[in-house]
């Protein structure tokens, strides 16, 4: 399946951009600007609900609560 073309822009210093909506999937709506935070030990964005901060590495770490395997099959349970 063919990707549809990106439109681009030069602007007047010579960078280019592509044409996108604006804005990140992770800003939040509330007034912490967090409303997403990565796992420390997976790596995928969860709510900050969904994490909790552990001791790693000497300092305090945020990871998937309970466990990342339990919080993939809550995601994967929850989208069917």
């Amino acid at each position: 399946m063919a990707k549809a073309d990106t439109k681009t822009t030069i602007d007047s210093d010579g960078l280019r951009y592509r044409s996108k909506a604006p804005g990140s999937p992770f800003t939040a709506a509330g007034a912490f600007g967090a409303a997403t935070m990565s796992c420390f030990l997976c790596g995928k964005h969860r709510p900050r609900s969904q994490l909790k901060s552990r001791r790693l590495l000497g300092k305090a770490q945020f990871v998937c609560s309970p466990s990342c395997k339990e919080a993939d099959e809550a995601s994967a349970a929850a989208k069917r």
